[in-house]
C-alpha cells in the first residue's frame, strides 16, 4: 500500500528544498504536479554551475524533479492564476517557496488560497521565516542556512582558518525533510478536524536546528570553542587519519576508557599501554599532539579497507572518508534503499530516495522528470477544462 495514494500536490516551487519534499510525498505515492513558469524552473539549469558535477545528462533535475507531472502557467497573467485557483480547489498540498510579496501579486497568497479550499495544507517555505524585519529576504542554502546559522564559523579547519563552502544542497535536502514532517503534521491533524492549515519553515530556522548545540551553548553564555588544525587536536582519537592508499577516515573513539585496550590491539600497539603519556585520557590529551604523530605514522602503513576490517573486529567506530562516487558501488546504500531504481536514469539506473522507510508501505516507483509543461493538457483536462477552454488559454499564453 501507499500511503498518500490519492493524494494531491502542487508544487508551486522552485530550486530544491520546496520541490524535494514534493518527492518525499511523491514518493509514498502522492500524485504531485508541478506547476513552473512558462521558460521553466531555474533549477534545470543549475548543472551549468562550474562548481558541480560534469555529465551530459541533466543529473540535478532528474532526481530533483522525478515523480511528477508538470503543468506550465504564467501566473502574471489572470487567466492563469484563475487555472491554478481551479486545481488548488481540487488539491490537498500546496507547497511553495515563492517570495512573500510576490505571492501577492500572482494570487498564490494563503489568505487568498484558504479561501478556496479550507482542507487545503499550503506549505511556505521562506529564507528567513514569515515575520520580523527580515521576511521578505531572500534566502539561498550557503547564504543563511549555512553561513547564517554559524556553521560556516564553527567548520573552518582552525580558529584562523577561512570558513568552509558547504556542499551542495547541504541546507536545502534537510530543510526540504523539515517541510515535509510540517505537512505531515498538519495532514494528521485534518484527519482529526477536517480543517487544512498554513505550516512553514526557513532555511534559518533549520540553519539554527543543525547548530543547535553550539547555538544553545551560547545562548547560555558559553564560549564558543574553535577546533584545532588536524595535526594539533585536543583529542588525536577523535581526527582524521590518511591510510596507505591515500583514503582519509575518521577515527571516533567517544567511550575511549572502555575502547582504548581494543583500539590498540586493532593498530597493533600493545605497548602504549604502557607508555606514561597515553595511560590514561588526561595525559592522552596533554599529549595529543605526540600520539597524532605516531598514529600518522601507523595508519599510513595500511590501506584503509584492511583498517576497517580491524576496528569493526574489535567493533570500535571508525569511517572511511568516502568520495561521492563511492557510492555507486556502495552496495550497503542499495540494501537499505537510500539508492533504488528509477525511470529514465542513465549509468547505473539509480536515483536518491526518501530517506526512510515505513513497515507496509511501498514506496512508488520513481518516474522521468518532466519536459517544461509536459503534462498541461493532460492536468488542464483532469480539472475540467475543456477542449475549447485549453485552447484559448493557450491563446493568450496563460499555459504552455
Amino acid at each position: 500500500m501507499s500511503v498518500f495514494k490519492g493524494l494531491k500536490v502542487l508544487d508551486v516551487a522552485s530550486f530544491i528544498a520546496g520541490p524535494a519534499a514534493a518527492t518525499l510525498l511523491a514518493d509514498f505515492g502522492a500524485d504531485v504536479v508541478k506547476v513552473e513558469v512558462p521558460e521553466g524552473d531555474g533549477f534545470r539549469k543549475t548543472m551549468l554551475n562550474p562548481n558541480l558535477a560534469y555529465s551530459p545528462h541533466n543529473y540535478l533535475w532528474m532526481q530533483g524533479a522525478r515523480s511528477r507531472r508538470a503543468i506550465a502557467l504564467d501566473l502574471k497573467k489572470p487567466e492563469a492564476q484563475a487555472v491554478l485557483h481551479r486545481l488548488v480547489r481540487g488539491a490537498d498540498v500546496l507547497i511553495t517557496n515563492y517570495p512573500l510579496p510576490v505571492r501577492e501579486r500572482l494570487g498564490l497568497s494563503w489568505a487568498r488560497l484558504r479561501e478556496l479550499n479550507p482542507r487545503l495544507v499550503y506549505a511556505s517555505l521562506t529564507g528567513y521565516g514569515e515575520t520580523g524585519p527580515e521576511a521578505a529576504k531572500p534566502g539561498f542554502d550557503a547564504t543563511t542556512y549555512w553561513a547564517r546559522s554559524g556553521l560556516a564559523d564553527l567548520t573552518r579547519p582552525d580558529a584562523d582558518g577561512p570558513p568552509a563552502n558547504p556542499a551542495n544542497g547541504l541546507g536545502d535536502q534537510p530543510t526540504a525533510v523539515t517541510l515535509f514532517a510540517a505537512i505531515a503534521t498538519a495532514l494528521y491533524r485534518r484527519e482529526r478536524t477536517g480543517e487544512g492549515g498554513m505550516v512553514s519553515t526557513s532555511l534559518l530556522a533549520n540553519g539554527a536546528w543543525a547548530n543547535a548545540m553550539a547555538i544553545q551553548g551560547a545562548l547560555v553564555g558559553g564560549r564558543i570553542v574553535y577546533r584545532q588544525p588536524r595535526t594539533t587536536p585536543r583529542n588525536a582519537l577523535t581526527n582524521f587519519y590518511r591510510c596507505g592508499d591515500g583514503r582519509w577516515f575518521i577515527l571516533s573513539l567517544v567511550t575511549e576508557e572502555r575502547d582504548w585496550t581494543a583500539f590498540l590491539r586493532a593498530i597493533e600497539r600493545p605497548a602504549l599501554a604502557q607508555d606514561p603519556r597515553f595511560a590514561e585520557v588526561a595525559e592522552r590529551r596533554r599529549h595529543a599532539v605526540a600520539l597524532r604523530e605516531l598514529l600518522d605514522e601507523v595508519f599510513a602503513g595500511r590501506e584503509s579497507a584492511e583498517w576497517s576490517e580491524r576496528f569493526a573486529a574489535e567493533g570500535l567506530t571508525v569511517g572511511v572518508v568516502a568520495r561521492s562516487e563511492d557510492a555507486v558501488d556502495d552496495r550497503q546504500m542499495r540494501a537499505c534503499g537510500a539508492l533504488v531504481p528509477g525511470e529514465g536514469i542513465p549509468g547505473t539506473g539509480l536515483t536518491v530516495s526518501a530517506p526512510f522507510l515505513v513497515e507496509g508501505a511501498q514506496k512508488s516507483h520513481p518516474t522521468h522528470a518532466p519536459a517544461i509543461g509536459e503534462h498541461t493538457d493532460a492536468v488542464l483536462r483532469e480539472a475540467g477544462f475543456g477542449e475549447d477552454e485549453i485552447a484559448a488559454l493557450r491563446a493568450a499564453q496563460a499555459v504552455r
